[in-house]
């Protein structure tokens, strides 16, 4: 394990603050998470040392110069982790879908052992479901009861932390991603991928089932969004991209086109990308239809038209907010419904786009909320307020206009 800075920084005289969550390029939301966290952080407190728990300390120092340390915690020996914890002035836990069964108990035995020794804790717009095991259970009930703030991204997160038994005041905002700025994807990146740049272009993600998705039924959601895929091809004389979110959903792209009846039309993108390419590449889009979270979130921020396909009470719960047509689960005899939906969203999508706008930016100040409470919590730590002008400024600035 290694705390060595991952840039070189000028000596921070602030607070010490630890990030926990599930970090290190596992997963392309998670990192768009930890860049919009730590940008909050950076804004809330420029003085402050910035400490990530990584699941890939290499990954989390390439790609955040923001961090100005990183700490292994996975495969090392604990008190090494242990460690640091005494030197934290507060540690935040998430954001993120972190509490769910079998994940949940190994990131509270953390936040457990910051809190033996004093150190205050923040959740940090966490996503929590689903939690049916009871070592789990035990865990969120108790472990939360004790943080200084507990915020989670959607309402169903707040519902499931009720039905545990938590006991104590949970503040819904919104995912730290909606912060997030684009980057840009050129042109030549687009060739490079193979993408055509002068036809129509739709978006798809798809993503493997697992613990956060345990309902899919593999065969039969692929062959439902190759039918989707296929009848976007021949609906809008579209070329159809797939955009992994995680390495895992690169064989499940796979899996859709060998059902298309047109795979030419097809690619799949394999670059290396960071959070705001994947965000300026959905400005090439002309629609998105995708299960990841993120990917949704990322649509919906580029102003492109998007049907979200819920696996999961996140997915539905964003859709919601969002105003979009959702189906509820992902099944093969829903393939009819599921393309008038397709065909609807595109007719109607001119009149609807003033009013995605609209919850947008709603969405987005909510997220922002997460950060000013942050910032509460950091001046009562301090014992000293900062100057009302900077107290109130917003985080983060609007984004700036993406150019190729």
């Amino acid at each position: 394990m290694t705390t060595a800075p991952s840039h070189p920084h000028p000596a921070r005289s602030g607070p010490r603050i630890g990030v926990l969550g599930s970090y290190g390029g596992f997963n392309t939301g998670d990192e768009a998470i930890l860049t919009c966290v730590l940008g909050c952080l950076r804004a809330q407190r420029p003085d402050a040392h910035l400490v990530v728990f990584s699941r890939n300390a290499e990954h989390t120092r390439t790609h955040h110069p923001d961090a100005d340390a990183v700490v292994a915690w996975e495969g090392v020996s604990r008190n090494n982790v242990l460690d640091v914890l005494p030197g934290l002035d507060l540690l935040v836990l998430g954001g993120g879908g972190v509490l769910y069964d079998g994940e949940a108990r190994r990131y509270l035995r953390l936040v457990r052992a910051a809190q033996d020794r004093d150190v205050p804790t923040f959740a940090y717009a966490v996503g929590a479901g689903p939690l049916r095991d009871g070592e789990d259970r035990e865990a969120v009930r108790t472990v939360l009861q004790d943080m200084d703030d507990v915020v989670v991204r959607d309402e169903e997160s707040r519902l499931v932390l009720e039905e545990v038994g938590l006991e104590r005041e949970v503040t819904v905002t919104a995912d730290p991603a909606l912060l997030l700025r684009p980057e840009p994807f050129t042109d030549a990146m687009m060739r490079d991928e193979g993408v055509p740049t002068e036809s129509r272009l739709v978006g798809m993600s798809v993503r493997e089932p697992g613990r956060a998705a345990e309902k899919l039924d593999e065969g039969d959601y692929h062959a439902l969004l190759a039918d989707v895929a296929d009848f976007l091809v021949q609906r809008l004389d579209a070329h159809v991209v797939f955009l992994p979110m995680e390495r895992h959903d690169v064989r499940h792209a796979h899996a859709v086109l060998s059902h298309m009846t047109a795979p030419d039309k097809g690619r799949i993108l394999h670059g290396a990308y960071s959070p705001g390419q994947v965000l300026g590449f959905m400005r090439h889009l002309d629609m998105a239809v995708g299960m990841r979270l993120h990917f949704v979130i990322f649509a919906a921020l580029s102003g492109v038209p998007v049907l979200p396909l819920p696996y999961s009470g996140k997915v539905f719960d964003f859709a919601r907010r969002l105003g979009a047509p959702a189906l509820v689960g992902v099944a093969r005899e829903q393939a009819g419904l599921l393309l008038a939906e397709v065909d609807r969203l595109w007719d109607e999508y001119p009149q609807r786009h003033d009013d995605l706008r609209s919850r947008i930016r709603e969405l987005s100040t909510a997220a922002r909320e997460t950060c000013v409470r942050c910032g509460s919590l950091l001046d009562e730590i301090s014992g000293a307020a900062r100057p009302q002008e900077e107290q109130h400024r917003p985080y983060p600035a609007e984004p700036r206009p993406l150019h190729a």
